[in-house]
């Protein structure tokens, strides 16, 4: 898990060149761009119009790599001709919550239908259950009106344990919330 890390090198399903690996410390620039295009688009994402200062994504970045190093955090990042096309990651809770980590994934809009998220989804978890010992619980919530990526979820084996109505707020609507989780089999599992 070291920065700049690649865990993956190859095409998606129709072909595109990409490679997925950890952030280094020389990303926040090109992840700024990447959060910032997201939250324009108002797609399915917390972000919804506010932009990010390129100091306020250095800070991240660096907190991030700080948990990534600590073992606390996994974060991959998809690259296409060295420009941020998608992301993902899984974070560790802390005190009492210290063995679920939470979920996001994000893809590009014009990446998306190629198998991108699935494969991120695919590495992250992978990459979760060899170096986050204390993982036994995976967590995300999804907006309710995201059917394509709540259908994925439950493909990897996600269920639906909650839903704040109303709970989120995307392109001036309010929409529910749905909370997912997945008990991880983990080769870390005390028998």
């Amino acid at each position: 898990m070291k920065p700049g890390m690649i865990v993956y090198r190859g095409r998606t399903e129709k072909g595109t060149e990409i490679v997925v690996r950890y952030p280094d410390k020389d990303d926040a620039p090109e992840m700024t761009r990447y959060i910032n295009t997201l939250s324009n688009e108002y797609t399915y994402i917390l972000f919804q119009g506010e932009q990010n200062t390129l100091k306020q994504e250095k800070t991240y970045l660096r907190s991030l790599l700080k948990k990534i190093k600590e073992q606390k955090a996994i974060y991959l990042l998809v690259f296409h001709d060295d420009m941020v096309i998608g992301g993902s990651d899984l974070t560790m809770k802390e005190k009492a919550e210290q063995h679920v980590g939470s979920f996001g994934i994000s893809v590009a809009r014009e990446f998306r239908g190629q198998g991108i998220g699935k494969l991120l989804m695919n590495l992250v978890l992978k990459e979760a259950n060899t170096h986050l010992q204390n993982l036994r619980i995976c967590v995300l919530g999804v907006f309710s009106d995201n059917d394509l990526a709540a259908s994925m979820y439950q493909k990897f084996g996600f269920i639906q344990y909650g839903k704040l109505p109303k709970g989120l707020k995307h392109k001036d609507c309010y929409v529910d919330h749905i909370f997912m989780y997945k008990n991880m089999n983990s080769v870390h599992e005390k028998e």
